[in-house]
């Protein structure tokens, strides 16, 4: 019980990478969201998860990134596919997985170096971040395709059976 916290944590995040993925899988990626393609915000989305889950002062951009591409409301012309959002995401989970790995609940309420922010502030602040923006994908999706992309609550009840949970109609989602 002594890394109950860290536990806890790893078994919550999981369906949050389960449900980025989904969103990926689902969306519309050159639709417009205030003002950037889709794309643009999974690539913010990611990214953020990437520097900030384990410290934004100890870290190296993924070689592909250019100057400002993690702001959608910058203009960038570096374009990411589908499959190097998918890949980058599947980097970002292994390091945050195997970081997880190595805390204990007492580093939990430490400051990483340099940094302003303890462990367990900046792995709140990454959930909330990619819950945000996989909520606003999948608002997306369901206004341009009328279907709702599945969602994950609990990584032990996930069953793979489809990115789709049902049709949306008249305010209803239907199996």
């Amino acid at each position: 019980m002594a890394n109950e916290l860290c536990r806890i944590i790893r078994e919550v995040v999981e369906p949050n990478f389960l449900n980025i993925r989904t969103s990926i899988q689902t969306y519309d990626r050159d639709a417009m969201c205030y003002g950037a393609p889709c794309w643009r915000w999974v690539y913010h989305a990611v990214h953020s998860a990437d520097k900030w889950f384990i410290n934004p002062n100890d870290y190296e951009e993924p070689s592909f990134h250019v100057e400002g591409m993690d702001n959608p409301e910058k203009p960038c012309e570096a374009v990411l596919t589908d499959e190097q959002l998918l890949e980058y995401l599947n980097q970002v989970e292994k390091k945050t997985y195997n970081y997880l790995d190595t805390l204990t609940d007492k580093m939990l309420y430490e400051n990483p170096d340099g940094c302003r922010y303890t462990r367990m502030e900046l792995i709140l602040r990454q959930f909330r971040h990619i819950s945000f923006h996989t909520g606003m994908l999948n608002g997306q999706t369901i206004l341009e395709k009328g279907e709702f992309p599945m969602w994950v609550s609990e990584t032990s009840k996930y069953v793979d059976d489809g990115i789709f949970f049902g049709r949306y109609r008249k305010g209803q989602v239907q199996a």
